[in-house]
C-alpha cells in the first residue's frame, strides 16, 4: 500500500480483515493524509482543517467501527446558524414527519429566509425528492445553473444552498456539478431522517487512526512512516517493486497506489501503458480550504458549532466544548479554542496570515460579541491550497477506476470513480472498492462497500415510482 491517507487506510484495513498481510508506506510522519492533525511547537495539537462526517456517510462510519474509533465521533441532531446581526437559528428533524418532510417545522421557523425564499426552496427540494434524487438535466449543468432554472431567489441561493454546498463540496456553486450538489441534499436531507446528523471528532484527527496501525500489525502487516515512494517498477507488464526515496526497492505481488492525484503521474513514470491511462488526472482542478485556529483567554461561544450566513467564514467549531462536552477540564483550562473553516477559499490564498486572522476576528464580532473583550492568546492559519479536486460539471470523465491496466496494480483515492465527490466518505469508498477489485483478481471476491442509508417515507415511495 502506497499512501496512508483515508483511502489507503480504508483499503489496508479491509484487506487485513480479509486475511492479507499489508505493508503500508506513508511519506509523512503521520497517518491520515489531508484529514489529520499535527503538533505545534508549543505542544498544541491542531487539525489541518476541521473534518466532519454526516449520518449519510455509511462507509466512513464502517471504517471508524473497524478501527475502534466510532466512539471518538460525536453526532449532533441540531444544526446551529448565525447571521450578520448575531441572530441564532436552528434546524433539526421532527420525529413525527416522514422524509422528505421531516425538517419542515424547522425550515418554516428559519427566520433568515423570506417567505419567497422558502417557497422557492421547497419547490426545488420537492423536485429532487419526487425524482428520487435525480431531477432532469441536473448532471449537465452547474449547480448554480440548475438553481436558476428552478427559479431560486437570490436569498435562497446565498442563505441556503450556498451555505450547505460550498462547505460540503469545497467549491462555488457556479463551478459545482449540479448532480453532486443535488446528491448532497438528497442523501443528507431528503432520503432518510438520519442523513443530516453531523458527526464531529472529539479527539484530534490523528487519534482516529491509531487503530489502523493496530489492525495491520496484529494481522502480520507493517506500517512505515517517513517512507516516501519515488517510482513504481514494472516488469513484463506487471508491478514488480516500489522504489523508495532512499533507493530501497520493496518487491510485492500486488500494489495499491493511494496517493493524491497530483502525485500519480510522477510515480508511474514514463511507462506508456500507465502514463496514458493516468493522463486524464491532469484535467482535475483543485479547490483550497483555509483553517483558522484561535485560542482566547475566556469562553466566548456556547454552541458546539455555528454555520455563518453572509460571511467569509463559513463554520466555527467550538473545539474546547467538542473535546470536553462534560466540562471536565479544570478552571485553569477554561480558555476557549475555536477553529474556523473557509472552503473554496480562493480569495484567501494570497493573503497573509495576519490579514486572514484580522478578517476572521472582525467577523467573529458579529456573531460572538464576547471576542471583543477577550484576549487572543495565540493563533495559526493552515492553508490547504489543493485540499480537494473540484467537483466541476463533467468531472467524472477524468476520474479513474480502481483497476489499472496493470493486472496487479490498483488505485485508491477520492479522485477515483466512487460516485461521490472529494469527501472523507468518497475516500473510504475508493479504498473499499480497490480492496474488492484486488481480492477479485485473486479469485477471493468479498464485498466491503456499504449501502447508502435506506430510503424512508415519501422519499422511498417516490423513488420506487420513479424507477418503475
Amino acid at each position: 500500500m502506497i499512501g496512508g491517507g483515508l483511502a489507503g487506510l480504508a483499503c489496508s484495513v479491509a484487506l487485513a480483515d480479509a486475511g492479507l498481510q499489508v505493508r503500508l508506506f506513508e511519506k509523512r510522519p503521520h497517518l491520515g493524509g489531508r484529514a489529520t492533525s499535527y503538533t505545534l511547537p508549543d505542544g498544541s495539537e491542531v487539525d489541518n482543517c476541521q473534518h466532519v462526517t454526516l449520518g449519510c456517510c455509511t462507509n466512513l462510519a464502517d471504517f471508524y467501527r473497524r478501527v475502534n474509533a466510532a466512539e471518538k465521533v460525536r453526532y449532533y441532531d441540531r444544526l446551529y446558524f448565525a447571521d450578520r446581526q448575531g441572530r441564532r437559528y436552528t434546524m433539526e428533524a421532527s420525529p413525527w414527519m416522514p422524509p422528505p418532510l421531516h425538517m419542515t417545522a424547522s425550515f418554516l421557523r428559519f427566520g433568515a429566509l423570506s417567505l419567497a425564499d422558502k417557497r422557492a426552496i421547497a419547490n426545488a427540494l420537492l423536485a429532487i425528492a419526487r425524482a428520487g434524487g435525480k431531477p432532469a438535466c441536473a448532471g449537465l449543468a452547474s449547480m448554480l445553473d440548475w438553481l436558476r432554472r428552478m427559479d431560486q431567489t437570490e436569498g435562497a441561493i446565498q442563505r441556503f444552498w450556498r451555505v450547505v454546498l460550498v462547505s460540503a463540496l469545497d467549491e462555488e456553486l457556479d463551478r459545482t456539478s449540479g448532480q453532486y450538489g443535488i446528491d448532497v441534499f438528497w442523501k443528507a436531507f431528503l432520503a432518510n431522517r438520519r442523513g443530516y446528523r453531523i458527526g464531529v471528532p472529539a479527539v484530534p484527527l490523528a487519534d482516529l487512526y491509531g487503530g489502523c496501525r493496530d489492525v495491520l500489525t496484529q494481522r502480520g502487516g507493517e506500517v512505515r512512516l517517513r517512507s516516501g515512494v519515488r517510482e513504481l517498477r514494472l516488469e513484463q507488464g506487471n508491478f514488480a517493486a516500489a522504489v523508495l526515496e532512499d533507493d530501497t526497492e520493496v518487491a510485492s505481488d500486488l500494489c495499491v497506489l493511494a496517493v493524491p492525484q497530483q502525485a500519480v503521474a510522477g510515480l508511474v513514470g514514463t511507462s506508456s501503458l500507465l502514463s496514458r491511462f493516468v493522463a486524464p488526472l491532469e484535467n482535475l482542478e483543485t479547490s483550497p480550504i483555509t483553517g483558522v485556529h484561535l485560542w482566547f483567554d475566556r469562553t466566548v461561544m456556547s454552541e458546539p458549532f455555528l454555520a455563518l450566513l453572509d460571511h467569509t467564514t463559513q463554520w466555527i467549531f467550538n473545539k474546547s466544548l467538542l473535546s470536553d462536552p462534560a466540562g471536565s477540564q479544570p478552571p485553569a483550562a477554561k480558555g476557549q479554542y475555536l477553529q474556523l473553516v473557509i472552503s473554496a477559499s480562493y480569495d484567501l490564498a494570497r493573503r497573509s496570515r495576519q490579514e486572514i486572522i484580522d478578517l476572521c476576528r472582525r467577523e467573529l464580532l458579529d456573531v460572538l460579541p464576547g471576542t471583543r473583550a477577550a484576549r487572543l492568546e495565540k493563533s495559526t492559519v493552515i492553508k490547504e491550497i489543493h485540499a480537494t479536486f473540484s467537483p466541476a460539471p463533467g468531472v467524472d470523465r477524468w476520474r479513474l477506476p480502481q483497476k489499472s491496466p496493470v493486472p496487479n496494480l490498483f488505485f485508491a483515492g477520492d479522485w477515483t470513480l466512487t460516485g461521490w465527490p472529494a469527501t472523507m466518505e468518497g475516500a473510504v469508498r475508493s479504498g473499499y472498492l480497490a480492496a474488492e477489485a484486488l481480492l477479485e483478481s485473486l479469485g477471493k471476491p468479498q464485498k466491503f462497500l456499504r449501502a447508502d442509508l435506506p430510503l424512508e417515507g415519501l422519499s422511498a415511495r417516490w423513488a420506487r415510482a420513479k424507477s418503475s
